[in-house]
C-alpha cells in the first residue's frame, strides 16, 4: 500500500522515538544497583528477573520490560522484594523512569516539525507512564508537537491491545485507517493492526526486522526514513 491516505502518525515513545538499549540500559542498571541495596546476589537475581545482562549492560530481546508497562516490570521483581509492596514498587519505578535519560537516534524537532508541516497530526502511544512520556519529550524539546500522548495509564488497555491506538484516532477526530502506528515492536505493530491503522516498523528497538515483517506494512532503520515513506515513494512489502 502506499501512505498517501494518511493524515496522522502515532508514535511509540521507547525504541521508536527513542533508541531502546541506549535509553533504558543506564535506568535499569540504577534501578537494579539501587533495589539490591549492594548485594550482588541479590544484583543477580534482579537481573534474571528482568532478562538484563549485567556483563553486558543491556536487556535480552527476550525481555518483557521491552515492551511492557511499568506495572508488568514491578510484577517482574516484586517477589524478590518482600519488604516492598506492588503499590511502592510501582511507584518507584514511575519516578525514576521518568528520569532516565532518553537517547534519540536522529535530531527529532526538525523531523517532527517537518512532518506537522506537512499537515500530519502528531501522536504518541507508549506502554510507558504518561507522565513519564511527558517528561521525556519535554527534555527532548519537542512535546509541543504532539496533539495528545496517551500511555498505559490514561485509562486504556496497553498494546497489544488497540485500545490506546483507537483512543488516539477518536481524540484526533480521524478514522484509524487514515492513522499510521509507527513502533519498534510485536506489540505496537499487533494493535496497529487490531486498530485497522497502517503499520511502519522500525528498528531502534530490540526486534529484528523480521520480527517485525509479518506485522508491518514497512520496515524501515529509524524514523528518519518517515519522510519518503509517506510520500508515496515507498511500498509495503
Amino acid at each position: 500500500m502506499l501512505f498517501s491516505q494518511i493524515s496522522a502518525i502515532l508514535f511509540d515513545k521507547d525504541g521508536t522515538l527513542f533508541d531502546f538499549s541506549a535509553s533504558w540500559s543506564g535506568w535499569a542498571l540504577d534501578v537494579i544497583e539501587g533495589l539490591s541495596g549492594g548485594d550482588a546476589a541479590q544484583k543477580a537475581r534482579l537481573a534474571d528477573a528482568l532478562h538484563f545482562d549485567l556483563r553486558l549492560r543491556q536487556f535480552h530481546p527476550s525481555s518483557p520490560v521491552i515492551a511492557g508497562t511499568l506495572d508488568e516490570s514491578a510484577d517482574l521483581l516484586l517477589s524478590h522484594l518482600p519488604h516492598l509492596s506492588a503499590e511502592a514498587l510501582v511507584a518507584h519505578l514511575l519516578q525514576s523512569s521518568e528520569h532516565a535519560e532518553m537517547i534519540a537516534p536522529l535530531p527529532l524537532s526538525p523531523l517532527l516539525e517537518g512532518r506537522a508541516q506537512r499537515g500530519y497530526l502528531l501522536g504518541g502511544a507508549t506502554n510507558d507512564g504518561v507522565a513519564s512520556a511527558h517528561a521525556h519529550l519535554r527534555r527532548a524539546g519537542v512535546l509541543g508537537h504532539f496533539a495528545h500522548v496517551l500511555g498505559y495509564d490514561s485509562g486504556y488497555t496497553p498494546k497489544p491491545a488497540p485500545d490506546m491506538l483507537l483512543g488516539f484516532a477518536a481524540l484526533a477526530g480521524l478514522e484509524p485507517a487514515r492513522v499510521v502506528m509507527v513502533g519498534d515492536s510485536t506489540h505496537d505493530l499487533v494493535a496497529g493492526r487490531a486498530a485497522g491503522m497502517a503499520t511502519i516498523g522500525v528498528l531502534t528497538g530490540m526486534a529484528g526486522a523480521a520480527d517485525l515483517a509479518p506485522f508491518a506494512d514497512l520496515v524501515l532503520p529509524d524514523i528518519g526514513h518517515l519522510p519518503q515513506a509517506l510520500s508515496g515513494a515507498a511500498q509495503a512489502g
